[in-house]
C-alpha cells in the first residue's frame, strides 16, 4: 500500500495515525438570552461531558487543546479536544475512569488520570498508558485526585467500607506512597499548593494545610459560617474561599486566608457565588451564582468589586458549573446541563479580562 493511500484509509476510519478514536467537532454557537454574547456549547448535550476538577490544569498553556471525559455509551471515554478545529482524540477509555481526574502534566506530554482502582498516566500523542499507583486492599478511590505543578507527586483520596479516609501522597517517579492525613471524617479535595510541599485538603466542613510527608497537619482559621470551594491563589500566598454566612439573608462572600500569616480578610460579597475560578493573576474572578432568580455565570472584579454578567448557566445544580479560566484569561469554561445533559460551554473574555502572561 503506498503512503497516500494509507493515510487516506486511515483519515476515512475517524481514526488517527495512533489509531485512537478522533470525532467531529459537536460544537454550536448561540447568543446568550440574557447578554447576548456569544456562547459556545462545546460537547453534544445529548450524553454527558466533564470538566475536571477546579484545582486540576487540563488547559493547555497556549490554549490549544483541553482535556476532558465524556460517556459515549460503552465507557467513560478521557478526550483530547483540539480547540482551533474542535476534534476530539481519545486517550484512553474505561467505565472506571473518575470524570473529575484528569490532569495535564508539566510538559504536556501526558495526563494522569484515576480508573481501574489505580492512577494511571496517559501520552497524549499515541494515547499508550500505564498504571503509576495501585490502590491497595480494603481502600477505594475517594472525593478527589490531583498532581503537584512539577507532576513529581499525585493526590489521591481514599476511602474504606469502615469509613476511614486518606489523603495518599504518591511519587509518580517510583516511590513509595505516603498517607499525609487520615480521619474518620470525609476528606476530599486535595489541591497542592505551587511552589512549596503543601497540599490542601477539605476535612468535612473545614479546609486543612498538611505538608507532603504528613507533618503540620492543620486546620485553616477561616471566617464562621460554611466553607465553600476552596483554590490557591495565583501566588500561592492565600487560600481564596467561599465564605456561606449563619444568617441565610446576608450574601455568600469571597475571602482569602494568608495561612503563613493565620490572617483573613473578606474580598468582596457576590451574587451568592456557589463554586468560582480564578484568572491567571488573581484580578477576576468567576462565579457561578446559586441564586434561582439569577443564574448567571458572572466575573467579579477584584480592584472596584463589581460583577459583571456573562451568560445564564441554568444548571439544575449550579454547584456543578465549575467555571475556569484558560491559562492566559482569555477564554472562560464552564458545564451545565441547560440544553440536556451536562455539556461543556465556553466564552471569550477578552474584551473584559486583560489577558495575562503564561509561563
Amino acid at each position: 500500500m503506498t503512503r497516500r493511500l494509507f493515510l487516506t484509509a486511515v483519515a476515512a476510519t475517524g481514526y488517527g495515525a495512533d489509531l485512537s478514536p478522533v470525532y467531529p467537532s459537536e460544537w454550536r454557537r448561540y447568543a446568550d438570552p440574557a447578554t447576548e454574547f456569544e456562547v459556545l456549547r462545546l460537547t453534544d448535550p445529548s450524553r454527558e461531558s466533564y470538566l475536571s476538577r477546579p484545582y486540576n490544569r487540563t488547559i493547555s498553556r497556549r490554549g490549544g487543546f483541553l482535556l476532558y471525559t465524556t460517556d459515549r455509551g460503552n465507557g467513560l471515554a478521557l478526550l483530547r479536544m483540539d480547540l482551533k478545529s474542535g476534534q476530539s482524540h481519545e486517550i484512553a477509555r474505561d467505565e472506571a475512569i473518575v470524570p473529575g481526574s484528569p490532569a495535564l502534566s508539566q510538559d504536556e506530554k501526558s495526563c494522569f488520570y484515576v480508573a481501574k482502582g489505580g492512577v494511571f498516566s496517559a501520552n497524549l500523542n499515541n494515547g499508550k498508558s500505564r498504571r503509576a499507583y495501585s490502590i491497595p486492599e480494603g481502600f477505594v478511590a475517594g472525593d478527589g485526585f490531583s498532581v503537584s505543578e512539577d507532576a513529581l507527586n499525585a493526590f489521591l483520596i481514599e476511602r474504606s467500607p469502615a469509613g476511614r479516609h486518606r489523603l495518599m501522597v504518591i511519587s509518580l517517579r517510583g516511590g513509595p506512597a505516603v498517607a499525609a492525613a487520615e480521619s474518620q471524617e470525609p476528606i476530599s479535595d486535595p489541591a497542592p499548593r505551587p511552589h512549596r510541599t503543601g497540599v490542601l485538603y477539605r476535612r468535612g466542613q473545614e479546609i486543612w494545610l498538611v505538608n507532603y510527608d504528613g507533618t503540620q497537619n492543620r486546620r485553616l482559621r477561616v471566617a464562621s459560617g460554611g466553607t465553600g470551594p476552596a483554590l490557591w491563589s495565583p501566588d500561592a500566598r492565600q487560600v481564596v474561599y467561599l465564605n456561606y454566612p449563619e444568617d441565610r439573608t446576608q450574601l455568600n462572600s469571597v475571602r482569602e486566608m494568608t495561612p503563613d500569616t493565620n490572617e483573613d480578610r473578606m474580598v468582596a460579597a457576590t451574587t451568592q457565588f456557589v463554586g468560582f475560578g480564578l484568572n491567571g493573576d488573581g484580578s477576576v474572578i468567576a462565579g457561578a451564582s446559586g441564586s434561582k432568580a439569577s443564574p448567571y455565570v458572572l466575573l467579579l472584579l477584584r480592584s472596584v468589586r463589581r460583577e459583571l454578567t456573562l451568560c445564564e448557566h441554568h444548571s439544575s445544580d449550579a454547584t456543578r458549573v465549575c467555571p475556569v479560566f484558560a491559562p492566559d484569561s482569555r477564554r472562560l469554561y464552564f458545564q451545565s446541563d441547560r440544553h440536556g445533559k451536562l455539556a461543556i460551554y465556553s466564552i471569550n473574555v477578552e474584551k473584559l479580562v486583560a489577558a495575562t502572561e503564561v509561563e
